[in-house]
């Protein structure tokens, strides 16, 4: 080969390795702004023939990315993904219980403290004019406010539940593609690989998805010798290896308090699985494993903190209300306990059961000794004995003591009865006169006739007086003595049990409701911190990255510039060499 012809065939590998480095810097400065899009290289060697350098080719395309920085972003991610989810959530959970008032005196806040400073407000003015049919109805609407809001943050607890359920679902679909795209993204490497082709840009598709992935869940991967990349939970379940193994997650249509995840169970929430084993307790960090704890943890624990509010509430509340009674007193009291002729019935102590007209005049009068009676139909008998009253048990179980005559009501005053083992007054054990019906937040209301106006507030009380004379009247409307207990219940110590993260305590029901508000917003102030420093921790890790491996445009433009000026100068050597070769063709044809 002639000095002529390899000088030109070195021009044309020159012209033609620039031609694909141009294509290359062209493309990586359109795809700058293309999310996991890294900086690719047109790899340049010599060609050699015979010891004779002859130009050179284009060996390949390939990015250089930093494994053990892609390593640690990943991590980032999935601590980012958890942070981000749970912050979210808290931030949902803190809006549900209200704004806090600006003073400690005020009742204008939306708190469920505020609500309850607001019951105890209208109890103290309905404590100036206990008759005040105005004011009864006031302090009925204001116990109604803290009822309502009870039930609604309640519902709403489990709302964010039901909705955590429903994005541990979608995040499943969403790990599924990304499992399912990585494997043909395996497949697609190799087979390019094999054709000696390029495979970076889609190595940049796999470790999108990657990440995407471990936003997700936390994974461990590696890459095997035949470009493979295989990755696994945790605990070293195999997600992706010679294929996808897809998860199965089936979300719940409604969710209650009551709703629950065990490992191995059918009822409650189902199991992560995949190939048949659960991971749900794999999963350690990324938005899926948030939403569990926020689902199975976080968000019961604030549902048990307002389930003790509300037992408290309901029995400190009834407690008092069972002391007093109606004016004009109901024609028939029925209990909220379920019972029957059989039930065992302990008690000591006297309860006075009375019949008086509508304005609280007596008709008639007993005080049972309960220590002689060892079942309910034994007390059930002896309430018959009384003149004017029939006692009964209903189809639900529940004991009715009704006036026979006309006109007539029942009033009882639990004197010094004290009733099972928690010593409770009679008409209390029984229910006679609950002002509050239900048995957590979820159910929580203020007893129906009484709301709808239909029965009055228990307000005042039967005299209990040792002896009492038929005709006289028996009951004090215009004492505030069962409104002043309702105020004092309310205000004073009330001994409340670990709930939630909360630890025993005692104190007023404002105090209790305002614990578990702050007990909220620290968590919720918590989970900002952490998302606040776990964005930072992933963005330092994506720059650096993007640092590394990503397109730095200025630079990509003046190796843009270089290869055109480098292309230019290798068109006139291929100009000049042409030009070489026609004037020897002229001499070897003049010759």
């Amino acid at each position: 080969m002639s000095s002529l012809d390899i000088a030109r065939s070195i021009a044309f590998s020159g012209l033609s390795a620039t031609q694909v480095q141009i294509s290359v810097a062209s493309a990586n400065i359109s795809n700058a702004d293309t999310k996991g899009y890294t900086e690719k290289t047109a790899n340049q060697s010599s060609s050699v023939t015979s010891g004779v350098g002859t130009g050179v080719t284009i060996t390949g395309i390939s990015s250089a990315v930093d494994k053990l920085l892609l390593k640690s972003l990943v991590g980032a991610d999935s601590d980012f993904g958890a942070a981000d989810t749970t912050n979210s959530f808290l931030t949902e959970l803190q809006q549900l219980y209200g704004s806090t008032a600006s003073s400690d005196s005020s009742t204008t806040g939306t708190s469920l403290a505020n609500t309850i400073a607001a019951f105890e407000s209208a109890l103290s003015s309905l404590a100036s004019t206990p008759s005040s049919a105005s004011l009864q109805s006031n302090a009925v609407s204001a116990l109604a406010a803290v009822t309502t809001q009870l039930q609604q943050t309640s519902s709403g607890i489990q709302t964010l539940r039901s909705n955590a359920d429903q994005d541990i679902a979608s995040s499943v679909a969403g790990i599924n593609s990304d499992l399912q795209q990585i494997s043909d993204l395996n497949k697609q490497i190799k087979q390019q690989a094999a054709a000696g082709q390029s495979t970076a840009d889609l190595e940049d598709q796999r470790n999108s998805a990657l990440q995407d992935l471990a936003s997700m869940m936390d994974v461990s991967y590696f890459t095997t010798s035949s470009g493979d990349l295989q990755i696994y939970t945790g605990s070293g379940q195999a997600l992706v290896d010679s294929t996808a193994h897809p998860l199965s997650y089936t979300a719940l249509p409604s969710v209650t308090a009551s709703t629950t995840y065990s490992a191995g169970s059918s009822s409650g929430f189902s199991g992560i699985t995949v190939n048949g084993v659960d991971i749900t307790s794999q999963i350690s960090s990324g938005k899926v494993s948030a939403l569990i704890a926020l689902r199975d943890q976080t968000l019961p624990a604030a549902q048990s903190q307002l389930d003790e509010l509300a037992r408290q509430l309901t029995a400190s509340v009834n407690a008092v209300s069972n002391q007093g009674t109606s004016v004009p007193p109901p024609s028939s009291l029925t209990g909220t306990g379920t019972v029957s002729s059989t039930t065992p019935f302990s008690a000591t102590g006297t309860v006075r059961i009375a019949v008086t007209d509508k304005s609280g005049n007596l008709v008639a009068y007993k005080d049972l000794n309960l220590s002689s009676d060892t079942t309910i139909g034994d007390l059930v008998n002896d309430i018959n004995k009384i003149s004017g009253v029939t006692a009964t048990i209903d189809a639900n179980g529940h004991l009715t003591i009704a006036a026979s005559g006309s006109g007539n009501g029942v009033a009882i005053n639990e004197m010094t009865s004290s009733v099972g083992s928690s010593g409770e007054g009679f008409s209390d054990y029984f229910g006679f006169n609950d002002l509050i019906t239900g048995t957590s937040a979820s159910d929580i209301a203020v007893r129906s006739d009484i709301l709808n106006g239909t029965a009055a507030l228990p307000t005042a009380t039967l005299d209990a007086s040792s002896t009492l004379t038929a005709g006289n009247s028996v009951l004090s409307p215009g004492s505030a003595t069962v409104v002043n207990a309702l105020s004092s219940a309310l205000t004073g110590a009330t001994n409340f049990g670990m709930a939630g993260g909360l630890g025993a305590t005692t104190g007023s029901f404002t105090d209790y409701a305002a614990a578990i508000v702050a007990n909220v917003a620290g968590k919720a102030t918590q989970a900002s911190a952490t998302y606040t420093a776990k964005q930072t921790a992933q963005s330092t890790y994506a720059n650096s990255l993007s640092s590394q491996s990503g397109v730095n445009i200025d630079q990509e433009s003046a190796n843009l510039s270089a290869l055109q000026n480098k292309y230019a100068a290798a068109s006139q050597i291929i100009t000049a060499i042409n030009a070489m070769f026609s004037a020897l063709m002229t001499a070897m044809s003049a010759s």
